[in-house]
């Protein structure tokens, strides 16, 4: 796509709105959790260090409002809920792996980039 491309202005809303709902951390530890098959919530906030149970709670009904997530109730006593990928939210794993390996094979040269820019930052305030 071309950046003076019309289309890609008219989009950008529409982009950014996914974005954010997939872009965010817990969305994102949450997909890659339920790649490895179904889970009920609390091993999802187990498996999710640092969630709170009301952040889980609104991720997994955004993701699930999203078409990323199924909710699946089973008629038992207590009742039993499973959480697990559609196939859109499967389709989010590959792009989602990619991304990650970016971040951890470019960590360095974005510390060091921070530092310098943190030195000259501190340098300038002097």
């Amino acid at each position: 796509m071309i950046p003076d491309n019309k289309h890609v202005t008219e989009m950008c809303p529409t982009v950014s709105a996914i974005l954010s709902r997939i872009g965010d951390k817990w969305s994102v530890m949450i997909v890659m959790d339920l790649a490895a098959g179904p889970r009920r919530f609390n091993e999802i906030k187990r498996d999710v260090a640092g969630i709170s149970q009301r952040m889980l709670t609104l991720t997994l009904r955004g993701l699930e409002r999203d078409g990323l997530v199924s909710r699946r109730v089973y008629d038992t006593v207590p009742p039993k809920v499973e959480y697990s990928l559609t196939d859109l939210g499967h389709s989010l794993q590959e792009p989602v792996i990619a991304l990650g390996k970016w971040a951890a094979s470019n960590a360095q040269g974005i510390h060091a980039a921070r530092a310098e820019f943190d030195r000259k930052l501190e340098q300038a305030a002097e």
